[in-house]
């Protein structure tokens, strides 16, 4: 019953009903509450502005309008709303007396896995028709009776026929907001839903809300659109999403470009899909630029860039790693100490903080047996590792004293860091000695003239890792096989080299040994001296990969257009 409610915002409702959840089953089912200023900025480049444009009042008659993840309703109850209030001003326009208006709940359809918020979803459209209809009766003095009801469904959106619940066409809209569960997250339902729609493209590393892009662009007939989590525009994932996409004749409409979920900690994109020709042309990065889509590679596709490795991998539980509360313990040990060794992951490197390893490259294991200390921990590792459901590691546990897997360099190298905060403007890369172990967290690669580490403190090679590459949450994800192997760095002649060397050369000398990278790349922290260091890099590097000016779409423009051609020859 709604006696009560007719004063009530019908949005309120559905955030009421969100609040009430319990915050772990949001979590499992993915639920963001959508707020309105959201929905508006997906419905308005959608089809809201170009129907005000047009103010014709049978192609906004005409809509109907689907939400495969409807939730409490906002997505329906905005879009009710919006179609009707600008029913009505075209109708106060054209002076006449109109008899009922056109805009029906009718022709509004939504799909919702749980029962109560369908509920709350069909009492806010309930609600909102009441108030669009006393705005109509005040404005022309005609009483509107209600009509009928939208129509919303209980189901999953990714096992339900959506023709079942609305037939396809031209003039079916569809949009929302489904659920947000990433590959660790997800659920074994989760999955199988995914492998369900996806077929034989599945990849394990899409999050849950890629299912709905691939039921809509199956399903659509007209323009269509979803906010997302901004992993669908980043990664291994970009080639799998949007080539299906693409295949089934569609192209990006509008985009917005992450941003951050009001009130969470999510990191957001809205995109907008349409078959009709498109002014501004908008690739699956969200950049106006070439349509590619870059794709892992096991080597580098730019000839004068070397291999980058990953680092050592312990798989270990912490028993050939050495905490501070232990060293103390192992230093003193006449055998364990010879075997003592930094170890850096990302962490260690851009903080400068201190942390150990226990390295036993080419040391025999009756040797090691002689220290109880050693025999403790590697008694350990060698029952952990039998225990493990993998083969491989349960083969590793032959050789507990040494890490599962192996990639120490045997000369400096340069660290590249596997994570790094979002807020830098440049990548924080940094040399090391063969006597400090490198974790999987660090990547590495020998760089004897420096033009590897040149080309990493650009502010170029920022730019394609923020745009191609993953994230953890909102900070940069490096890998080898999608951003460095895809970097496209056309070949450069050896004055370019040098030049390039030099210009890293001259960042490593602006940095100061005694403080940490952490803090002289924070921002607003950055030394004068080692800002115009990388401007001079960057003027050259730009230069390199053909950047005319340096910003970030010509950055980003650039790079994808290197990338369509070194990757076609």
């Amino acid at each position: 019953m709604l006696l009560n409610l007719v004063s009530v915002d019908p949005l309120t409702l559905g955030e009421a009903y969100q609040a009430s959840r319990d915050p772990s089953v949001r979590r499992a089912y993915g639920e963001h509450y959508t707020p309105e200023p959201v929905v508006l900025r997906t419905l308005g480049p959608l089809f809201l502005d170009s129907l005000r444009a047009a103010g014709d009042v049978d192609r906004i008659a005409a809509v109907r309008f689907l939400d495969p993840a409807c939730g409490s309703g906002n997505f329906l109850v905005v879009a009710y709303r919006e179609l009707r209030r600008l029913e009505l001003e075209i109708l106060s326009r054209s002076g006449g007396e109109p008899a009922q208006p056109r805009v029906r709940l009718e022709n509004f359809y939504g799909i919702e896995v749980d029962a109560g918020a369908a509920h709350v979803a069909s009492e806010a459209l309930r609600l909102v028709e009441h108030d669009c209809n006393r705005e109509f009766f005040e404005r022309f003095g005609v009483e509107v009776p209600p009509g009928p009801p939208a129509t919303i469904v209980v189901g999953n959106a990714l096992t339900l026929d959506w023709a079942s619940v609305c037939a396809p066409s031209s003039s079916l809209v569809v949009a929302g907001n489904p659920p947000f569960v990433g590959p660790k997250e997800r659920s074994a339902q989760q999955t199988a839903d995914l492998r369900g729609v996806w077929g034989r493209r599945y990849s394990g590393l899409l999050d849950y809300v890629s299912g709905w892009f691939a039921k809509a662009a199956a399903f659509c007939e007209g323009d269509w659109a979803f906010v997302a989590t901004n992993s669908i525009v980043q990664g291994q994932g970009v080639p799998t999403l949007f080539g299906a996409v693409f295949d089934a004749g569609w192209r990006i409409k509008f985009a917005q470009r992450p941003f951050t979920w009001p009130a969470a900690a999510v990191h957001c994109v809205i995109v907008g899909f349409t078959r009709s020709p498109v002014p501004t042309r908008i690739n699956a990065y969200l950049v106006d630029g070439p349509d590619v889509l870059v794709t892992p590679r096991r080597t580098p596709l730019a000839p004068d860039l070397p291999a980058v490795r990953a680092g050592s991998k312990a798989v270990d539980w912490g028993h050939l790693t050495v905490s501070p509360s232990d060293y103390a313990d192992v230093a003193t040990d006449p055998i364990a100490s010879s075997f003592l060794r930094p170890y850096y992951g990302g962490e260690e490197l851009i903080n400068a903080l201190e942390r150990w390893c226990l390295w036993f490259e080419g040391a025999s294991l009756d040797y090691l047996y002689r220290s109880p200390l050693l025999a403790a921990r590697l008694d350990a590792v060698r029952e952990l590792r039998r225990a493990s459901p993998k083969s491989a590691t349960r083969s590793a546990a032959a050789t507990p004293h040494l890490f599962h897997e192996r990639r120490q360099p045997s000369v400096p190298y340069l660290g590249i860091p596997q994570t790094f905060t979002d807020n830098r403007s440049y990548a924080t890369a940094g040399y090391l000695p063969p006597d400090v172990i490198a974790s999987i967290k660090l990547f590495t690669a020998p760089d004897p003239d420096g033009f590897l580490f040149g080309i990493i403190s650009s502010a170029a090679f920022l730019t394609w890792q923020k745009t191609v590459g993953g994230r953890m949450k909102s900070d940069p994800s490096f890998t080898n096989t999608v951003v460095w192997n895809t970097l496209p760095l056309p070949p450069v002649s050896p004055e370019v080299r040098r030049r390039i060397t030099a210009a890293g050369r001259a960042v490593l000398s602006a940095r100061d040994p005694s403080t940490s990278l952490a803090v002289q790349y924070a921002p607003d922290r950055t030394s004068a001296a080692l800002l115009a260091a990388h401007a001079s890099l960057d003027g050259i590097v730009d230069e390199a990969f053909g950047a005319d000016l340096p910003t970030l779409q010509n950055r980003q423009k650039a790079l994808l257009t290197r990338y369509a051609e070194l990757s076609s020859t």
